[in-house]
């Protein structure tokens, strides 16, 4: 009589762990459906889904179920099922987190009479048809060639923008130059022949004019004849040529006036 208590003690010890072990151990079940979208292409959507028996619930958890991963799995299919045809394709992926909820929604209104509690629902991935992804590739590929396309042309433009603007700064301060270079010839020249008048009576501007064209000449033919890559025109360079070229400049200066 003894070791029949004994036995029966034993029993329901047992019996007392696995319910406890039963209602504290996390079960796991992953499904995969494949389906239509919107866009008439075929998706494969990769379901996970964590759940446990309730303690107070044990009872029914372990006794009016045979197969609960199936039964989730029923669920699981029919929700998608019925939620994924009516989005197209990119929505499938953005909406990720709304399939996820109303799997678990229903799951928790499915399962609670069985005595299980559904801890976590993700949609851990959504795979298109081969095709479909080679596709998608292809078109995200194009779009950065073109943006990468547009921001190279408006790189493009703001260089020669920029190149432009520097040429034009470039040759509006060498006419500075210029300028400022012709000016301070003939300021030269006029404190010259002033110069020149003064500390040498009996010569007039006309002789002084001469004689700077004659010494500007012969710069010249020395200029020329240093540099060995010069293009030349050759004029006549007696003295009697300085005096016609001379004549020809005050001439050409006179005709400028009157016009």
């Amino acid at each position: 009589m003894h070791w029949q208590k004994k036995y029966v003690m034993l029993n329901l010890l047992s019996c007392m762990l696995i319910v406890v072990f039963f209602c504290f151990y996390l079960s796991y079940a992953e499904c995969h459906v494949v389906n239509n979208v919107q866009d008439n292409v075929f998706v494969n959507v990769v379901a996970s889904v964590q759940y446990r028996a309730l303690a107070d619930k044990a009872s029914d958890a372990f006794y009016r179920l045979t197969n609960t991963r199936e039964q989730i799995q029923s669920y699981v299919f029919d929700v998608i099922r019925a939620s994924v045809p009516k989005m197209n394709l990119d929505d499938t992926f953005e909406q990720k987190n709304e399939i996820a909820k109303a799997v678990e929604d229903e799951l928790e209104k499915a399962m609670s009479m069985y005595g299980y509690e559904i801890v976590q629902t993700l949609i851990v991935d959504i795979e298109p048809d081969e095709h479909v992804k080679r596709a998608m590739n292809e078109i995200n590929a194009a779009a950065r060639l073109r943006v990468a396309a547009n921001e190279k042309a408006e790189a493009e433009k703001i260089l020669q923008i920029k190149r432009a603007e520097g040429d034009a700064e470039s040759k509006y301060l060498a006419g500075l130059g210029i300028a400022r270079q012709r000016q301070a010839i003939v300021d030269g020249l006029r404190d010259s022949v002033l110069a020149f008048s003064e500390n040498v009576p009996g010569t007039s501007a006309k002789d002084v004019m001469d004689m700077v064209l004659v010494t500007q000449y012969f710069d010249t033919m020395k200029e020329i004849g240093a540099s060995s890559k010069s293009s030349s025109v050759f004029i006549p360079h007696g003295p009697g040529a300085v005096k016609d070229i001379a004549a020809q400049i005050r001439d050409g200066s006179l005709q400028a006036k009157l016009v």
